[in-house]
């Protein structure tokens, strides 16, 4: 049972020198991921936009300052492979249990090479995701032992860190939010980082991140499905 000391740890900021972290992002395998979206994609468009969304996200965060490495925690073989190339590190789900196990799977596979690292979840669907704006929620982040930022919609969670030394224990799902703030982590409360915000789970999500600005692999597969259902209908006679 954690004490109010013990939240207190997480929630008080501490003097502390620059961190470099390594981001842990789950990918669970393409042809079941972003079930939600089928109001705005057909099933042989989703699994092509969650891998387009994971490479704009890990390509974002590959180019941060802050960030030392990525390591993606996935069993998809044509992610795994497609992640890699960018210069992403691929740890199998070797738990196979959800998301919370595959994240504490990925801060062991880092820690047991650097005890020591700052350790952070990121999620796989940013499509929108601006380095520069990762940076400020990393820097804003690392004065806390644990820190996360909540959504767009305020409910769940995009990014989850915790500092050398300290456990991630991570609680995604649902109103994750809520549980990570009952957890002691710190909710870190900046403006001006929606991209690090808006995850896409459903259309209007994607929509929302469509006015942000989505990256180029995101941005070239939905022109490609457009293209794709505009021949598809041509044919069809309509």
């Amino acid at each position: 049972m954690r004490t109010d000391q013990d939240l207190a740890t997480d929630t008080t900021p501490v003097a502390a020198p620059a961190v470099a972290w390594s981001l842990v992002v789950p990918l669970k395998p393409l042809a079941l991921a972003k079930s939600r979206l089928a109001g705005a994609a057909d099933d042989g468009l989703r699994p092509r936009l969650a891998l387009a969304f994971a490479q704009d996200t890990v390509a974002a965060a590959l180019a941060c300052p802050v960030v030392r490495d990525v390591v993606v925690v996935t069993d998809d073989p044509r992610a795994a492979a497609e992640l890699a190339a960018l210069g992403a590190r691929i740890v199998p789900d070797a738990p196979a249990a959800g998301l919370n196990a595959a994240l504490s799977h990925g801060v062991r596979t880092v820690r047991a090479v650097r005890p020591s690292a700052a350790v952070a979840a990121l999620n796989a669907d940013l499509p929108a995701l601006r380095t520069a704006e990762l940076e400020r929620t990393l820097a804003a982040a690392s004065v806390f032992t644990r820190a996360f930022l909540t959504d767009a919609a305020a409910i769940g969670t995009t990014l989850l860190c915790a500092r050398p030394g300290a456990e991630l224990r991570p609680a995604f799902g649902g109103p994750s939010r809520r549980a990570h703030l009952a957890s002691g982590a710190a909710e870190i409360l900046l403006t001006g980082v929606d991209s690090v915000r808006q995850d896409v789970d459903t259309g209007d999500d994607l929509a929302a991140a469509l006015v942000l600005g989505v990256g180029p692999r995101t941005a070239e597969r939905l022109t490609a499905g457009a293209r794709a259902g505009e021949d598809r209908r041509a044919a069809e006679g309509h």
